[in-house]
């Protein structure tokens, strides 16, 4: 299972005007390279009439698939920057798209890297950071003559409360971070009187953010 990582929080899309040119970012999560080409393609639907729809994603815990397409712009002024910014921000399963309506004014090499960069960075702003980081899912199993001190106890603290069962006992579904678990286990154990059954249940990342 992968470690935690910095990725976007949704969508985001912005727009900037340099020397006439219209600049139009659109960001998104991406999780695998069919659904970042799936994007790109729905954004280059959308503005069939751009001069340039350049795009850049990165996908997978070592960045193992990496892409950037200039579309049209010099080579290395367009999808390289863009593709840089993200590398720069430490970001994970990220796919962006800028798109560039020509005003009339040439940029030079050195005033595209530098637009196609900004506009990138603008647009993960718009979109949002999180850190998404991995918990252990748990199962705490307690007679109902805990309930009111244990659920009193996790609703203050830092583990995020997911749902509670009222079966024959309660069961309480927590949000752990992994780093936490024998830090949570002794809390539990020391707050029941060990009355408590503490069980793992699954693995799941919880957004964050930053």
């Amino acid at each position: 299972m992968r470690k935690d990582y910095i990725t976007v929080k949704g969508t985001g899309e912005t727009e900037i005007i340099i020397q006439k040119s219209r600049f139009l970012t659109y960001v998104n999560r991406a999780e695998s390279e069919q659904q970042a080409q799936a994007f790109i393609e729905e954004i280059k639907s959308k503005h069939k009439s751009a001069n340039h729809n350049c795009s850049a994603y990165l996908i997978g815990e070592h960045d193992s698939i990496q892409k950037a397409n200039d579309d049209g712009e010099p080579s290395g002024t367009a999808g390289f920057p863009m593709l840089e910014v993200l590398k720069k921000q430490g970001l994970k399963d990220t796919v962006v798209v800028v798109t560039r309506y020509f005003g009339g004014i040439k940029l030079g090499g050195g005033g595209l890297i530098r637009a196609y960069g900004r506009a990138t960075t603008e647009g993960l702003r718009a979109a949002q950071l999180v850190e998404r980081r991995l918990h252990h899912l748990m199962k705490v199993s307690v007679d109902y003559s805990w309930l009111g001190k244990v659920e009193n106890e996790v609703r203050s603290s830092t583990y995020p409360l997911h749902r509670i069962d009222y079966a024959e006992i309660v069961e309480l579904f927590l949000y752990v971070p992994v780093s936490k678990e024998a830090d949570f286990v002794e809390w539990i154990t020391e707050m029941t009187n060990g009355q408590a059954i503490i069980e793992r249940q699954t693995q799941d990342f919880i957004d964050f953010d930053i």
